[in-house]
C-alpha cells in the first residue's frame, strides 16, 4: 500500500538545546526515569479553586500554593506525559465528539505562557477506553524536532517553533492497525530514527521512521496481539552500538535503530503494559515478575538470564533504576526496591490507590503519582519512607517530566510546574 507522507521542505533555523536541561521522551532522555542531580521540592500545595472559565494563560503563583510556579489550562483530553525541550514544555491532547482533533501545545517553561498551539485531524481510528485518550503516547524529541504520536497512529513531526515538517497517517497506511481500547506505546528517538510500536490483532508492526523526511526506513511484523508497552533503548559503548528493545507478548527483541536488523531475541511471556528497561549493559524485562537479561552486542548471539524474580512484577508503571537498585510498583499497590545485580528484594513500602504513571527519581527521592493525582514522595535508602504527600485533586495518568529544578505534571484539565 502506498504510504501517505505530508512533508514540508525548506531552510529551517532550529535552536538546539543542551540535553541536560531537557526531558525529551517517556522516562527522560535515556529512558531510565532518573534525573539524579535535580533538586526538586518534596512538598507543595495546590489550591482547590478552579481556573477562570476560558482563561488559557498561566495563573500567577499567588493563590496556587507553595512551590507551584504556575498552572495552565489544557484543551481536550490526554493521558500522555509532558516533555521539555529547549525551554518549552510540550503536551498532546485530543478533542471533539470523536476525539479526532489532535493538539500539540507548547508552553514557555519559565512563565507558563502558551508559545504555540497546533491542531490536526486524525486519519486513523480514534475509539479508545474512557480511562484512556487518543493522546495516550508521550511525545518525543531529538532536540531539533518534536514527534507527536497518537492512538489513531498519526505521527506528526514539528520543529521547535511548531512548524509542520511532515505528517504520517499510519492509520491510513494500515487501516486494521487498532485495538478495542486504544493504542498507547510512546515513540522513541535513537539517532536519526524515530521508532513506533503498533502492536495489535490487526496489522501489527514496529517501524523506524527517518526523523528528517518521515519516510519508513524499516518495518517489522510483530505479534498479532494487543500490546501497550513502549520501545526502549539499551545504550552501547558507542552510539553505533545502541539497540532498540521491542517487547511483545511472546518475546523481546533487540534491533539496530537505523536498519531494524535484529541483534538478538529472547522468547518468554511478557507483560503488555509496563515497558522494558535497558541500563548498564542489562535489560530488565517485565516477564515472570521481572527478568534480568545480559545480552551480547554480536548479531545472532544468545542472551544470558542473570536472574528472574516473581516478586518484582510491575503493574502498569514501568520499572526504574538508580544507583544499582531497581524500583517497581505492583498492583497491591506496593513499591518494591531490589538489588539490580541479584534481584534480591531489599524493602517494600505500601502505597494507596491505583497507578498508571511511571515514577521518576531525582535528588535521592522517588516521586509516585497515583491515578487520583496524589503524589507520594519517597526518600530512598536502606528503607523507603514516605516523607510527603501532595494532592492535585485531579486524575493523573501520564508520567511526569523533570527539567532545570522543576517537575511537570499534567491531568486532562491542567499542566503544573512544581519548583521553587
Amino acid at each position: 500500500m502506498t504510504s501517505r507522507i505530508v512533508l514540508l521542505c525548506g531552510s529551517l533555523l532550529i535552536g538546539v538545546s543542551a540535553a541536560g536541561a531537557d526531558w525529551r521522551q517517556f522516562r527522560g532522555n535515556d529512558a531510565t526515569g532518573v534525573a539524579p542531580e535535580a533538586k526538586l521540592p518534596v512538598k507543595w500545595g495546590v489550591a482547590k479553586k478552579d481556573a477562570e472559565e476560558g482563561d488559557k494563560k498561566a495563573e500567577a503563583n499567588e493563590g496556587l500554593g507553595e512551590n507551584v510556579a504556575w498552572r495552565v489550562d489544557l484543551e481536550g483530553r490526554g493521558v500522555s506525559g509532558p516533555i521539555v525541550v529547549d525551554g518549552k514544555v510540550i503536551v498532546t491532547s485530543a478533542s471533539g465528539f470523536k476525539h479526532d482533533r489532535l493538539h500539540v501545545i507548547a508552553f514557555d517553561a519559565a512563565s507558563g505562557r502558551e508559545a504555540w498551539h497546533r491542531q490536526f485531524w486524525a486519519t486513523g481510528r480514534t475509539f479508545c477506553h474512557p480511562t484512556s485518550s487518543v493522546a495516550a503516547p508521550t511525545p518525543a524529541s531529538d532536540g531539533k524536532s518534536i514527534f507527536a504520536f497518537y492512538s489513531s497512529n498519526d505521527l506528526i513531526c514539528l520543529d521547535l517553533d511548531g512548524n509542520l515538517k511532515w505528517y504520517r497517517g499510519l492509520g491510513y497506511d494500515y487501516p486494521t492497525a487498532a485495538n478495542d481500547v486504544g493504542m498507547a506505546a510512546s515513540p522513541l528517538v535513537v539517532g536519526d530514527t524515530v521508532i513506533v510500536q503498533v502492536e495489535n490483532k490487526g496489522e501489527s508492526f514496529a517501524a523506524g521512521i527517518d526523523t528528517a523526511t518521515g519516510e519508513t526506513r524499516w518495518r517489522k511484523e510483530r505479534d498479532h496481539a494487543m500490546n501497550w508497552s513502549s520501545p526502549a533503548v539499551l545504550k552501547g559503548k558507542t552510539p553505533n552500538e545502541d539497540v532498540v528493545l521491542l517487547q511483545s507478548p511472546s518475546h523481546v527483541s533487540a534491533h539496530k535503530p537505523a536498519t531494524g536488523e535484529i541483534v538478538w531475541s529472547y522468547a518468554t511471556s511478557c507483560s503488555v503494559i509496563p515497558s522494558a528497561l535497558g541500563a548498564g549493559g542489562m535489560v530488565y524485562l517485565p516477564a515472570g515478575g521481572l527478568t534480568a537479561l545480559r545480552p551480547s552486542a554480536q548479531p545472532g548471539s544468545q542472551v544470558e538470564v542473570v536472574w528472574k524474580e516473581p516478586k518484582l512484577g510491575p503493574s502498569s508503571p514501568s520499572p526504574v533504576l538508580h544507583d544499582g537498585r531497581l524500583y517497581v510498583i505492583n498492583g497491591a499497590p506496593a513499591l518494591t526496591c531490589a538489588d539490580a545485580e541479584s534481584g534480591k528484594v531489599l524493602w517494600r513500602l505500601r502505597l494507596g490507590g491505583k497507578f498508571w504513571a511511571t515514577p521518576i527519581i531525582a535528588g535521592g527521592h522517588l516521586y509516585c503519582v497515583n491515578d487520583q493525582g496524589l503524589v507520594r514522595v519517597v526518600e530512598l535508602g536502606d528503607a523507603g519512607e514516605v516523607i510527603a504527600e501532595n494532592d492535585f485533586g485531579e486524575p493523573i495518568l501520564g508520567s511526569p517530566a523533570i527539567s532545570d529544578g522543576a517537575i511537570y505534571f499534567r491531568s486532562d484539565k491542567h499542566l503544573w510546574k512544581i519548583g521553587k
